[in-house]
C-alpha cells in the first residue's frame, strides 16, 4: 500500500500543476476581452458662453446701468456729458445685439447727453465698480481657434466581441414659467405701448414697457435680500443699482412709484437690521417717497 501511495503522489502533484496553470490561464482570458474597435478623437476648443450686448439707447443713464449689469457687462462713459443719473445714452460700442465672449464683464463704451430737466449733482459715476474685462467678438474668437484634428486608432484581434446597443430613455423636462407684472398699458399718438403715470413731470422718459414695473422690480429686490447670508459685493451692487433705478423712476413719475418705494424702504430698514447699513439710502427713499405723494395728490 506504501508502495503504492508513493509512486502515485508524483502523478498527484503533477496534476495539481496542471490544473493551476489551466485556472491561471482562464483567468488571464476572462479579464482581457478581445475587440476590433475604431475610436476616432476630436480635439477642439470648448463652446465658450456667449454674451448679447443689449440696447441702452436713448435710456436714462441709471436705467442703462442696471441693464448692462444685468446682463454681464460693465461700462465705461466716454465724451464730454459725464454719468449723472438723469442723463441719456446716445451712443454704445458695441452696437445692440453683438456677439461677445463672456470673458468676465465685457466693457460697453457709452457717450451721453445732458438731460437739462434735472441738475447734476454730486460725484458722476463714469464707470462701473467692478473690473471690466476687453470685448472678444464671437467672430474673432472662432478665427484664432485651431482646426479640428482628428486622430484614427484601430485595434484588431483574431476574434470579435459581440457589441450591444443601448438607447438611453428620453427626458422631456419643461423650465418653471414665471410672470412678471408688467403694469396696465396704453397706447400712445404713435400707436406705441405706455404705462399710465402717477403724475407728469416735464423732460422725463417714458417708462419703459420692457422692463418690469417699479413695484415688482422692489418686491425682487426684497426677495433677493432676504435669501442673502452675507453682504456680498454681488448683493451691495445689487442693491444700489435697483435702489437708483426705483428711486429715480418714481421721482420721474413712473407708475406706481410711491408703492415701489415702501417696499424699497422696508428692504434697507432690513438691510440695516441685518448687516448694519443703509441708513443713507433709506433717507433717501424716504424723500422720494415725500416727493412722489406730494406730486401724486
Amino acid at each position: 500500500m506504501a508502495a503504492r501511495l508513493t509512486a502515485f503522489l508524483p502523478r498527484l502533484f503533477a496534476l495539481t500543476v496542471i490544473w493551476l496553470l489551466g485556472a491561471a490561464t482562464y483567468t488571464l482570458a476572462a479579464d482581457t476581452v478581445p475587440t476590433t474597435k475604431q475610436e476616432v478623437k476630436k480635439t477642439q476648443a470648448a463652446k465658450p458662453h456667449v454674451l448679447t450686448v443689449p440696447d441702452v439707447r436713448r435710456k436714462a443713464y441709471v436705467f442703462a446701468k442696471g441693464i448692462l449689469q444685468d446682463a454681464g457687462f460693465a461700462w465705461r462713459v466716454q465724451g464730454s456729458v459725464k454719468g449723472y443719473a438723469a442723463n441719456t445714452v446716445t451712443v454704445q460700442n458695441p452696437a445692440p445685439g453683438t456677439k461677445v465672449i463672456d470673458n468676465g464683464a465685457p466693457v460697453v463704451v457709452i457717450s451721453l447727453s445732458r438731460n437739462s430737466a434735472y441738475g447734476e449733482s454730486g460725484l458722476p459715476e463714469n464707470t462701473a465698480p467692478y473690473k471690466g474685462t476687453t470685448v472678444v467678438l464671437v467672430s474673432d474668437w472662432a478665427k484664432d481657434q485651431p482646426a479640428t484634428k482628428t486622430s484614427t486608432e484601430e485595434t484588431t484581434t483574431a476574434e470579435t466581441a459581440p457589441m450591444a446597443t443601448e438607447t438611453a430613455p428620453t427626458t422631456t423636462e419643461t423650465a418653471p414659467t414665471t410672470t412678471e407684472d408688467t403694469g396696465t398699458t396704453t397706447e400712445d399718438d404713435h400707436g406705441e405701448k405706455t404705462r399710465e403715470p402717477d403724475f407728469e413731470v416735464p423732460g422725463a422718459p417714458v417708462e419703459p414697457v420692457d422692463e418690469i414695473t417699479l413695484p415688482a422690480r422692489a418686491h425682487a429686490l426684497e426677495h433677493k435680500v432676504a435669501a442673502a447670508r452675507k453682504p456680498s459685493p454681488h448683493l451691495v451692487n445689487f442693491w444700489l443699482y435697483q435702489h437708483s433705478w426705483i428711486v429715480t423712476g418714481a421721482r420721474f413719475g413712473w407708475h406706481d412709484g410711491a408703492e415701489a418705494l415702501r417696499t424699497l424702504i422696508h428692504v434697507d430698514q432690513t438691510l440695516q437690521r441685518r448687516f448694519g447699513f443703509g441708513a443713507k439710502s433709506e433717507f433717501v427713499a424716504r424723500r422720494a417717497l415725500e416727493y412722489v405723494e406730494a406730486q401724486a395728490k
